[in-house]
């Protein structure tokens, strides 16, 4: 299981990457591979004003549909089109070019409540 050191997980298993006061999320390497096939994806509306935990996305495989949670709160600035159209990137590059939306957070101290790799990693054991 890839669990990347610089990353911060939620227990919903999403993975956020912050740069600055950008905010990228996905789902994790455990998520997808516990979806399965991932067969649709549905992005937020980039301009969207958020809340932490707020559900913004949804990811659909063969298996189920899982809501996609906003790690903290702010605007979404962008969306990870190539998913829309490919939606099998989240299962074969989900810390890559499988990543879903990028958030301007309003309060990075917000992320201090998510797990480092190690955190998450004995979350998911």
């Amino acid at each position: 299981m890839n669990i990347p050191d610089q990353l911060k997980y939620a227990e919903s298993h999403e993975w956020t990457e912050l740069d600055g006061e950008m905010a990228k999320v996905g789902i994790s390497d455990h998520a997808q591979a516990e979806l399965t096939d991932v067969v649709y994806v549905e992005l937020p509306e980039v301009g969207n004003l958020v809340e932490a935990g707020d559900p913004v996305a949804v990811v659909e495989s063969v298996k189920a549909a899982s809501d996609i949670y906003a790690p903290v709160g702010g605007e979404i600035i962008e969306v990870n089109d190539a998913v829309q159209d490919d939606p099998a990137l989240v299962n074969t590059d989900p810390y890559g070019a499988g990543w879903l939306f990028k958030i301007k957070a309003e309060d990075t101290s917000q992320l201090t409540a998510l797990m480092d790799a190690e955190g998450y990693t004995a979350h998911i054991s």
